[in-house]
């Protein structure tokens, strides 16, 4: 059913919208297949990073964020697109929004249990307490933009892009190496505080785990990166998730009748966004393409489950952390994808505090998980 759908969607994408709108769903495919089989996330980085002080997530960051910033950089500047569009780097402003967006993030995904990314993944794989998550995150950014005239105008500095100081070559080596810096530091908290973490055991092995089993860590980083350069190259714009959810939840009120479209939020250039088919939304291509490539992936595995009896007090926490990661995500204009990785890839200083603020966040997130019952990491635990 997962590949059926998979093909029906191409080839429909493709005929109505587009040889390239079927690209990014083909690229969507591709990263929900990855984020599955590498199990990549950002939730337990920094859930083990901020209780326990295992660094190991956030050391496959490190190498996520620096391929993708290599890759970013040959792409940005070339400034030439598979299909003609201009690629621009991924860049926010510097003020309340994003400081505030960013940790009430950090805290949505530690009640969620998924980030943005995360949230779609696990969604496609059958997790349906998760699907409370996503149903809460949509809520958020529909809040978002209904109340978006109390929040539009905040605080803030301009964005900071290095490359528009010191070249794409020079913003590049900055990156690289305050990654580098991260991950050494994250490796020497780790050693004072924690053993070596162990990989869970690959469920197939040889060629079969290609298609069937677990990827390390650093796999997945790598494929990751490639994809989300594939559409920085296809699309002309960075790897995103949350803008979607805001068009979904507002078409969800126009079919029952409610006129979002004459809030203030889909005025002026959103507005052609909000009146076309969801299927020609670029975001939204690569959302609904990691839903299904994580459903194709997980049956492929023999993983996919439908998760049933869910505790209410688990409900609610989903359902919260989902509008608080909504709220979050579009006050920081982007989340763990559009803010973070596409930011410090782009070599935009608003990546970095994105990041420093949802760690924040998820220390506040971690102690708002004992309130609903949830799991904390104890120091003996050592996998992500």
């Amino acid at each position: 059913m997962a590949a059926a759908l998979a093909v029906a969607l191409t080839a429909w994408v493709g005929s109505q919208h587009g040889a390239q709108r079927a690209v990014l769903l083909l690229l969507g495919l591709g990263l929900g297949a990855a984020l599955f089989h590498s199990r990549f996330g950002f939730t337990s980085a920094w859930r083990q990073l901020v209780a326990v002080g295992n660094g190991s997530g956030l050391r496959a960051h490190t190498l996520l964020l620096g391929t993708t910033a290599t890759l970013f950089a040959l792409v940005l500047g070339t400034g030439t697109g598979l299909f003609g569009e201009t690629p621009g780097p991924s860049a926010g402003t510097l003020g309340v929004g994003l400081v505030a967006g960013a940790a009430l993030f950090g805290v949505g995904m530690q009640l969620g249990g998924a980030c943005a990314s995360g949230t779609l993944f696990a969604v496609g794989s059958g997790q349906s307490s998760v699907l409370l998550t996503l149903a809460g995150f949509i809520t958020g950014t529909v809040l978002y933009a209904w109340a978006f005239p109390l929040v539009d105008d905040l605080p803030a500095f301009p964005a900071l892009v290095l490359s528009e100081h010191i070249g794409w070559a020079g913003s590049w080596a900055v990156t690289i190496m305050l990654l580098a810096l991260v991950w050494l530091v994250a490796t020497a908290v780790q050693r004072r505080r924690v053993p070596p973490p162990t990989e869970p055991p690959p469920t197939a092995t040889g060629a079969a785990r290609v298609l069937r089993g677990s990827w390390p860590l650093w796999v997945g980083a790598l494929v990751l990166s490639v994809l989300g350069a594939g559409v920085l190259l296809v699309s002309g714009g960075a790897w995103g998730i949350t803008s979607a959810f805001t068009l979904w939840g507002s078409k969800l009120l126009q079919l029952v009748g409610l006129h979002p479209e004459e809030w203030l939020y889909w005025s002026g250039s959103r507005a052609g966004q909000l009146a076309a088919p969801v299927l020609t939304d670029t975001v939204s291509l690569t959302d609904i393409g990691i839903m299904v490539g994580a459903a194709l992936a997980s049956a492929a595995g023999g993983a996919w489950v439908l998760h049933r009896g869910i505790p209410a007090r688990t409900a609610a926490a989903a359902v919260l952390g989902g509008v608080l990661m909504g709220i979050g995500a579009r006050l920081a204009s982007g989340c763990n994808i559009g803010a973070y990785l596409a930011g410090i890839a782009s070599g935009s200083a608003s990546g970095w505090v994105w990041g420093i603020a949802a760690l924040g966040g998820t220390w506040v997130g971690l102690r708002a998980r004992r309130a609903f019952g949830l799991g904390v990491p104890a120091p003996r635990d050592s996998v992500c």
